[in-house]
């Protein structure tokens, strides 16, 4: 079949020979190319990578030519099993209508309800999946990490979700400031004394660059981002419970910054299936919505400033630590 070599990966049945495939969707009148696919991905997961290039939602989506045993292929079958031939050519035909880009917002607000799951032996699968590992080195490889200031030694490292977790973006004000969560810079100040500071958005860099300047994060004199992370930098899984969904794997900054690991990182957002690659450096943190109302009354981050500082005097592996419990941590109860 159409593939390309990725390194192998270890198992501890074996070798598992895992495989770039190309495919090549016409659609529309053009042609786009999905290159974020493995041989041992599914037919959901290609799906999936199509929405990202097309806008085309995965139910509405008929692929012409993709067959398995001469019927069509479901959605759990391996992208390894259809036989591809070498520049193989997906046909597509789907709508994309105003009705769909309302529904593509429609998985934050599932999130609300299936985060609350209890998935750690999900999260387990995910996070050593050898095909999964896999999208992860080739990230760590291809994605270009612009940074913005240097990372400084001995320093922890921080990583921030924006919406809803720094910011209320579906809620209307007048300035990005009545926005923005209630100590923000008080928070990223105090952060910055102990930890090297990234921000990631499942979102293109052009909206993160302009909501950090709006709301004078990248100007602050107080304290410096070392990068931003777009939603680029993600990659797409496949979970029982979930379905496809893309996650933030801190392995891609492990693997260009050897001073961090899951030992000195901690990682902040309102979704929890964020964190399926990583799930032991997760932290959930309460979401910020409906700002002109809570904006007056929220102290997440002030809370979590303290929780920060005290891992950071206290706690030589963040491994040891249950971010699900942080608002108990007493470092006094330490042996």
């Amino acid at each position: 079949m159409a593939s390309e070599s990725e390194p192998s990966t270890s198992t501890s049945q074996g070798i598992i020979e895992i495989h770039q495939v190309p495919i090549i969707v016409k659609w529309g009148g053009k042609e786009y190319t999905v290159t974020d696919l493995t041989d041992q991905d599914t037919v959901a997961v290609l799906r999936h990578e199509i929405f990202k290039l097309t806008q085309v939602r995965p139910e509405r989506q008929k692929l012409l030519n993709l067959k398995y045993k001469g019927q069509v292929a479901p959605d759990d079958t391996k992208i390894c099993l259809l036989e591809l031939k070498p520049k193989f050519k997906l046909m597509m035909v789907g709508s994309t209508e105003a009705a769909i880009e309302g529904a593509c917002q429609l998985p934050d607000e599932i999130s609300e309800v299936i985060d609350d799951f209890d998935v750690a032996e999900e999260e387990d699968l995910v996070e050593t999946s050898p095909v999964y590992l896999s999208k992860v080195q080739r990230r760590i490889k291809e994605y270009k990490i612009n940074e913005l200031n240097p990372p400084r030694e001995g320093k922890r490292l921080l990583v921030l979700d924006i919406d809803y977790t720094l910011f209320d973006h579906r809620s209307t004000a007048e300035t990005a400031a009545e926005l923005m969560r209630p100590y923000l810079h008080e928070f990223l100040e105090s952060a910055y004394e102990d930890y090297d500071i990234v921000i990631w958005s499942a979102t293109n860099m052009r909206w993160i660059e302009e909501k950090m300047k709006l709301l004078g994060v990248s100007t602050n004199p107080n304290y410096k981002i070392m990068f931003y992370l777009d939603t680029s930098a993600m990659i797409s899984v496949y979970t029982i419970e979930r379905g496809v969904v893309d996650v933030k794997p801190l392995g891609l900054i492990w693997g260009q910054y050897k001073q961090y690991s899951s030992k000195n990182t901690i990682m902040f957002d309102d979704i929890h299936r964020n964190f399926l690659m990583n799930p032991r450096s997760g932290l959930r943190i309460r979401p910020f919505r409906q700002a002109h109302i809570s904006r007056h009354t929220d102290k997440e981050l002030v809370k979590l400033s303290k929780y920060l500082k005290d891992i950071a005097l206290h706690c030589d592996d963040f491994n040891k630590l249950n971010h699900r419990k942080w608002a108990q941590y007493d470092p006094s109860k330490r042996r």
